[in-house]
């Protein structure tokens, strides 16, 4: 059973991809090509490793790569001092790449997800209903493991394609919050081509941009919202910075990313900071 656990995040790379199945590629000559094979290995973690406690100027450890298709540049990540405090910058120019953790399994029964991040300029051409715009500065992806017999038609195909693609087996499930350029405030949508990953818009548009927002997340009640029934274990995070669709530029902040169970935590609606 954890055999299958570990093969199924190994897909979330994979599957926080899926709405850009058709356009998205691998690993190709970003100019931050060189940085990529410093970022450390994909092995399971207990958690994702805090970026404040980290060194300036480096790469994130405790954070490995992933890559989204071969004619696709890398969005450059680098922890950075940025007002007092160290965060990751993320500068994406018409590229997608993400960052991404392999969790050991957990139960997801009261476990919240808290994050902070700041977009710093808008994606005015970006839709994230549109397969063809579906761009944003800032996404934090969680994935999930699950009872595959669950699973349509369509979702079979769709994940045997990604395996086909990638070599990896696509996770059961995967929320992914997104600061949406467009769109409605908390609301829940399945990306384009499959119900297995759904999109939960914690922010939109213009509105808060230079603003550091503060996102705590019921990770059990966003799921049974999204699919109607409660998640299996917890088994991965990752980020994400992408322009590629809308040709576009845009530099964004995450501060650390951190898994809570609720005693550790108040239960109040996510607040900027």
């Amino acid at each position: 059973m954890h055999h299958t656990m570990r093969r199924s995040f190994n897909l979330f790379l994979v599957s926080v991809l899926t709405f850009t199945l058709t356009a998205c590629s691998l690993f190709s000559g970003g100019s931050n090509q060189a940085d990529v094979s410093q970022l450390d290995p994909l092995v399971p973690r207990e958690q994702p490793q805090k970026f404040s406690v980290q060194e300036d100027g480096n790469l994130p450890k405790g954070w490995s790569f992933y890559r989204v298709a071969p004619y696709k540049k890398n969005t450059a990540y680098r922890l950075q001092n940025y007002q007092g405090r160290t965060v990751l910058k993320a500068e994406s120019n018409q590229s997608a790449s993400g960052l991404a953790v392999k969790l050991k399994p957990r139960p997801s029964q009261h476990l919240w997800l808290k994050w902070e991040w700041k977009a710093v300029s808008p994606l005015d051409k970006a839709n994230n209903l549109d397969k063809y715009a579906d761009d944003a500065p800032l996404r934090v992806m969680v994935a999930f493991d699950g009872d595959r017999s669950r699973l349509t038609m369509k979702d079979r195909m769709v994940a045997e394609m990604a395996q086909i693609m990638s070599g990896q087996e696509m996770p059961y499930a995967t929320l992914m919050y997104v600061w949406s350029p467009k769109g409605q405030l908390e609301q829940i949508k399945s990306n384009p081509y499959t119900d297995r990953v759904k999109l939960i818009a914690v922010d939109i548009g213009r509105e808060n941009l230079g603003q550091w927002r503060q996102h705590q997340r019921d990770l059990t009640a966003d799921y049974i919202k999204a699919y109607g029934y409660a998640p299996g274990n917890l088994i991965g995070i990752a980020l994400m910075t992408d322009t590629d669709n809308t040709k576009s530029q845009t530099k964004a902040y995450y501060g650390d990313i951190e898994l809570k169970y609720r005693p550790y935590l108040e239960a109040k609606p996510s607040q900027n900071k």
